[in-house]
């Protein structure tokens, strides 16, 4: 009599498919490391493991930093000083909240080209209500209602893409037309021949101006900064502790500590920086306000993408909406918000230029704008195909861009090297989130 084979013994026909609810087999699963890991060194091994797989994250862009870095600062000698890092910072946070903005929309899988003039619209508004010889509004309401034209005409798009099944090339395109046209419709309002400024006496107009230039107190920016790495400290710690307490996946212990110990260290690093004297005469000394300003919009979309209901159906819908759509998300609705927050969010990051310029003229660059936008969050990290992107990756993205400037800047090198090296580096970025891709594609076939 012939010796029954494992499956037999099992009761499993031939050539069916094992029981993985059953052990063992359930043991042979094949389950992403991270989610099992319960050490420091199993999540340093499974980390290890998604690189090899192509899932490199953030390390790209990073090692990129630490390389411009570097050989930047072996050429000119200046460019890591105090006073070079905080003008990086300074010339770098347009291009970072721009592409903080245009996440949303790649993430979705769709893009948007009207964010340059769309938010110059918005900073115009505000420039335009802040005069004090006509309507003398105060600096608040001026950028709420900046930002809230911004807010609509960003729906308008999305109501069209998403309702009518409009490109949204095309339709974001029409924007970045209507949006130059209407820009320059709204500086000609008032007696300023197109260029109102940000440079009077006024406080509404100081106000605004200093979103770039001003800076906090250096005994207040070390306050703000123990505020700020206190609570989100505490915020990092809670969440994990009650995953735990919840029976649900969590990093362990040690690696919530580490988390919240580079937190500090970055944050006493660049309040340290900040403090010091960086003006050749004089003192010029504090965190700027536009630091805060930046990290502000980053931790509220980061909050809104990684913790809320909402964020969890853009990146859904982005992989794959057509599941989206049968698990009952409205996905007309998370679309058009989507929009409405990508242009209200270039706003912001065009008002910090009205502010860095110390006004708004006709002469915006909003076409190479939204263009540095896009480029900037697909070099953090960003997928142009969807369904992956943090709004750090566009913070990380727009350093990129902002050191490559500055530093060919010290060096006296000409703008043509400048683009050719930014597109070199986007090339570099797309062709890195392909490979991921096309890695992880593989990988996944070969599981099933």
């Amino acid at each position: 009599m012939a010796t029954p084979k494992p499956a037999e013994q099992a009761g499993v026909e031939p050539g069916a498919a094992p029981d993985l609810t059953a052990a063992p087999d359930a043991a042979k699963v094949d389950v992403p490391p991270e989610v099992i890991a319960q050490s420091l060194g199993d999540y340093l091994r499974a980390w290890a493991a998604r690189i090899r797989a192509g899932e490199s994250g953030v390390l790209p862009v990073l090692i990129g930093l630490l390389a411009l870095s570097i050989y930047f600062e072996a050429r000119s000698g200046v460019f890591l000083s105090p006073g070079n890092l905080v003008n990086l910072f300074q010339q770098s946070a347009i291009f970072m909240v721009l592409a903080m903005a245009e996440a949303f929309a790649l993430v979705l899988g769709e893009i948007d080209l009207s964010v340059g003039y769309v938010g110059a619209c918005g900073a115009a508004i505000t420039v335009q209500l802040v005069q004090p010889s006509t309507t003398k509004w105060p600096w608040w309401a001026a950028i709420v209602a900046g930002l809230a034209f911004c807010f609509v005409f960003g729906a308008i798009q999305g109501t069209l893409i998403t309702r009518l099944r409009l490109p949204s090339f095309i339709v974001t395109l029409a924007g970045f037309l209507i949006g130059d046209g209407l820009l320059i419709g709204i500086l000609s309002l008032g007696p300023f021949s197109g260029l109102p400024n940000l440079t009077g006496t006024d406080g509404n107009q100081i106000t605004i101006y200093h979103l770039m230039w001003g800076t906090l107190d250096p005994n207040v920016s070390w306050v703000l900064m123990a505020v700020v790495v206190s609570a989100l400290g505490a915020y990092i710690w809670y969440g994990d502790f009650r995953r735990r307490r919840s029976g649900l996946v969590a990093p362990p212990q040690s690696l919530t500590f580490i988390k919240i110990g580079l937190i500090a260290v970055v944050g006493i690093v660049v309040v340290a920086i900040c403090d010091q004297n960086r003006a050749a005469l004089g003192t010029l000394e504090g965190v700027p306000w536009v630091m805060v300003i930046v990290f502000g919009v980053l931790a509220a979309w980061t909050v809104l993408f990684q913790r809320t209901r909402y964020g969890r159906y853009v990146y859904a819908i982005g992989g794959n909406p057509e599941a989206s759509r049968r698990a009952g998300i409205n996905l007309a609705l998370v679309r058009t918000g989507a929009f409405a927050l990508c242009s209200m969010t270039a706003g912001v990051g065009m008002l910090l230029y009205a502010s860095y310029l110390g006004g708004m003229s006709s002469g915006v660059p909003g076409g190479q704008y939204v263009l540095y936008a896009v480029a900037a969050a697909v070099i953090g990290g960003m997928s142009l195909f969807g369904g992956r992107g943090k709004p750090l990756h566009g913070v990380l993205g727009g350093l990129v861009i902002g050191g490559i400037y500055n530093g060919m800047y010290l060096l006296s090198y000409d703008v043509e090297p400048q683009f050719i090296v930014t597109g070199l580096v986007l090339l570099a970025a797309v062709t890195i989130d392909s490979l991921s891709r096309r890695g992880s594609t593989s990988g996944s076939v070969g599981r099933v």
